[in-house]
């Protein structure tokens, strides 16, 4: 097969394990980035132009569209499916899972446990705002953010209404959830492929930080799901029809609660934690439904 990988950085780890594991399967591996693709549109004929070809003889794309190319990236996807190549992440679904509100009222509507959150637009009345969430400490995110930039633990009253003022002046749109105490700075990360768990690992925050994410000095272990674990990843990853994806949640004492659905999650923590073939996996799935 002709696969192709929608990256702008064909050095990332995640790129390179893709493109290993797709040639020792036999494939040809091509890595394009999304916004030097030209989309021409036209009477039942669409297609796409790169550099100095037509891409008609594409079948598959893995899309690892980052979010500041959410815009352009995602009408590239929205071309190749229209040609008829399968993608393992659909647009929609990439966007779905961009916008952070978005997916939480999904989620909310499917029943999948989650943190308390509130929505408000540009709210003056911040002290209502968390008390709705259970009071300080509560965690502020911007609704388009990732690896934990735009992330911020507010600890008492005044500081969350300092940093809520802030960024309504700024108009950034946030979203306020409850602070889970008890996980303690930890979470998990559930990697999904083809709606079936292929690994899960343990990250926890270095001392003195909330945020668990590994660009930020976070560390990794294996971790083995229970059931209910298990059950709200792949309820998660089902609602927003992310067939491919990350689930983060958070071991709390009412139970598992969805943090984020990432929709192009990173390769190299999860094969390091858990010793998987992870990228292997993404490869078979595309044999198994392209096939």
């Amino acid at each position: 097969m002709n696969i192709v990988i929608l990256s702008r950085n064909g050095h990332l780890y995640s790129t390179q394990r893709l493109v290993e594991e797709g040639f020792e399967r036999g494939h040809k591996i091509e890595v394009i980035d999304p916004l030097k693709c030209d989309l021409i549109l036209e009477k039942e004929k669409p297609t796409i132009f790169y550099k100095d070809r037509y891409l008609d003889y594409v079948d598959a794309i893995i899309p690892r569209i980052g979010a500041s190319i959410t815009f352009y990236g995602c009408a590239v996807v929205r071309q190749f499916e229209m040609m008829n190549v399968f993608t393992t992440v659909t647009s929609d679904a990439i966007v779905r899972s961009r916008d952070k509100l978005r997916s939480f009222q999904r989620l909310s509507k499917a029943g999948i446990g989650m943190p308390k959150t509130v929505f408000t637009n540009y709210s003056r009345d911040v002290e209502e705002v968390i008390e709705h969430v259970g009071g300080t400490p509560v965690i502020i995110k911007l609704l388009e953010g990732t690896q934990g930039l735009g992330v911020v633990l507010a600890e008492t009253k005044n500081a969350a209404e300092s940093v809520l003022e802030a960024f309504n002046g700024l108009q950034a749109r946030v979203i306020v959830q409850e602070f889970i105490k008890e996980a303690k700075g930890a979470d998990l990360r559930v990697f999904i492929v083809d709606n079936q768990v292929v690994g899960a690992m343990k990250r926890q925050g270095k001392e003195g930080e909330f945020r668990s994410n590994l660009h930020r000095g976070g560390s990794a272990m294996y971790h083995k799901l229970d059931p209910e674990e298990l059950h709200a990843a792949l309820n998660a990853a089902k609602t927003l029809k992310l067939p491919v994806c990350g689930v983060d949640m958070l071991q709390s004492t009412r139970g598992p609660l969805i943090l984020e659905v990432n929709s192009t999650p990173g390769l190299e923590g999860i094969e390091a934690a858990t010793e998987k073939n992870i990228a292997r996996s993404i490869i078979t799935y595309i044999e198994r439904n392209r096939g």
